[in-house]
């Protein structure tokens, strides 16, 4: 069974012969404790191209010392050295537990052992005045072996300070202002794996390349998906602030989608919070890229390709709307009266809500293992790499792009128009619910035009995220309607009262006629003139 931990460490470059400072007078620290030196045995595995290592992944083999098992390092954060290490094991096999979350990166590659390190760890542990641990300090000599064809050999000398659990921080930099003081400084590699790939690769050779983009992009995307801010940060890196032709930008956008799906995916089958939503906000992202910048991208070479991801977002939908619903009904029923409260409805509530999610996080994790999910995800790469450009890729950026906004806008105001003029009911609904997706992706066409338009794209897409979100609140009661309807019905034919659940639904009921009152002014303010008329054309 796996185990996971956050690992927070900093590593420190020494001469072969260094000790290490005295840390007794950091802060905090009541004694430093020397628990002698360890032997460790590490085996790195990774594929032939290494697509592991290019996004600061570590799968190993580890005997010695007291966690000694099978590791897999998945970056949190590699500017601050936060990384989630989930432990299995010992065996002769990589366990399949940790294969599976390493899948998006792997697909169909074999794993096999790449580079191995012998350590002698000399450890300390710093403990406060009580005796509790608050970090491993040790001075580890490393010896490392490329077993590949051609590799070499290396050795040097380090310092890892590694956090304790649930420690703060805070002691990380106390640390290292005492090692600074000593002239100790921070390694300028971010693993004892990436110092090894660099001091033991087969001399005469290049390291291969992998075939997704670089790590710390990835990890930002994996952390903040859903972020638009942190996308458009991506693509400005990627193509440069506003230089480049709108080819460019938008293939940038959609590496960026692309690289938040394959570091989503871990976190996915892990069950993180918000994982499942963010993964489908990026298929969504990617789809509606292709849709409105199609006289940048051959749309029959994209349209096939959207379809799978519109495939993808409907089977993580599952999950995702079965945790909402959940989460509704639970804050609905904890506001009520418990006078209101007739028959055994949290009971009910709970029993739903247990069921359906596990059947959806049993279907989300069958479609993460297979062939046609990671079908896509090559398929994905594929495109990015041979896109399929139209003449109008070519243009610079500040003239392609608005045109595709302001037609999206054109189709948006069509649906709003024509939901408007409907009376409440059925009709209705499913009108508002046609604008809903319009204004999505307007939203996400001004996102992505965003690193190349500045303002007038952010004031476009936050215009139509206002639409989009009051959308989207009224679509939430329609579904939620029918789900506390089936509920209640259940109820009935159980013999119970339904009388909670009739409630819920009435109180569903005044959510969508309110959001339905707002629409108009909430609309006024997203359809003026001059918030187009910035985006120039």
């Amino acid at each position: 069974m796996a185990e996971t931990k956050r690992e927070v460490e900093r590593k420190y470059d020494i001469g072969a012969d260094a000790e290490l400072p005295d840390l007794t007078g950091v802060p905090g620290v009541g004694e430093v404790l020397d628990k002698g030196v360890v032997e460790l045995d590490a085996v790195y595995w990774d594929t032939p191209d290494q697509r592991l290592a290019a996004a600061s992944i570590t799968l190993r083999r580890r005997t010695g010392g007291a966690d000694e098992g099978w590791h897999l390092k998945l970056p949190v954060s590699l500017a601050d050295g936060v990384r989630d290490e989930i432990h299995a094991p010992l065996s002769d096999e990589v366990p399949p537990a940790l294969l599976d979350l390493v899948r998006s990166r792997v697909r169909e590659a074999e794993l096999a052992p790449l580079v191995r390190l012998l350590s002698a760890r000399d450890l300390r542990h710093l403990v406060d005045a009580d005796g509790a641990l608050l970090a491993e300090v040790s001075i580890d000599a490393v010896r490392a072996e490329r077993l590949t064809k051609g590799g070499g050999t290396a050795a040097w000398s380090e310092i890892e300070v590694e956090l304790a659990d649930d420690g703060d921080p805070a002691l990380l930099d106390k640390i290292e202002k005492k090692l600074k003081k000593a002239g100790v400084r921070r390694s300028t590699s971010a693993s004892k794996l990436a110092r090894a790939l660099a001091r033991t690769a087969p001399k005469g050779r290049k390291a291969e390349k992998a075939p997704l983009a670089p790590a710390e992009g990835a990890v930002r995307l994996g952390k903040k998906a859903g972020k638009s801010e942190a996308v458009a940060e991506a693509v400005r890196e990627a193509v440069g602030g506003g230089r480049g032709t709108a080819g460019d930008h938008l293939l940038a956008y959609l590496r960026a989608q692309r690289d938040a799906i394959v570091s989503l995916d871990p976190a996915v089958r892990r069950g993180l919070p918000d994982s499942v939503h963010q993964m489908r906000v990026a298929t969504r992202r990617m789809r509606s890229a292709f849709k409105s910048y199609r006289k940048i991208l051959d749309r029959t070479v994209t349209d096939p390709v959207g379809d799978e991801l519109k495939w993808l977002a409907a089977e993580l939908g599952v999950d995702r709307d079965q945790e909402v619903l959940a989460a509704r009904f639970t804050d609905r029923v904890a506001a009520l009266p418990k006078t209101l409260l007739l028959g055994p409805v949290d009971a009910r509530l709970r029993i739903w809500s247990t069921g359906r999610g596990a059947d959806a996080r049993r279907d989300t994790l069958a479609v993460l293992d297979s062939e046609r999910y990671l079908t896509l995800l090559d398929t994905l790469d594929a495109l990015l790499a041979a896109p399929p450009l139209r003449p109008a890729a070519s243009a610079p950026p500040r003239k392609a792009l608005p045109k595709a906004l302001l037609k999206d806008y054109a189709r948006l105001a069509d649906r709003v128009e024509h939901a408007l003029a409907l009376a409440p009911g059925q009709e209705r609904d499913r009108a508002m619910h046609e604008a809903r997706k319009a204004a999505k992706r307007a939203r996400y066409a001004g996102e992505a035009a965003t690193p190349a338009l500045g303002a007038p794209a952010t004031r476009f897409a936050k215009r139509m995220k206002a639409v989009q979100s009051l959308l989207g609140d009224h679509q939430d009661s329609v579904v939620a309607r029918e789900a506390v309807r089936t509920l209640g019905a259940q109820a009935h034919l159980a013999g119970e009262s339904a009388f909670t659940w009739g409630l819920l639904y009435g109180q569903e009921e005044a959510v969508a006629a309110e959001r339905e009152r707002e629409l108009p002014a909430v609309w006024a303010k997203a359809s003026r003139a001059k918030i187009r008329a910035a985006l120039g054309s």
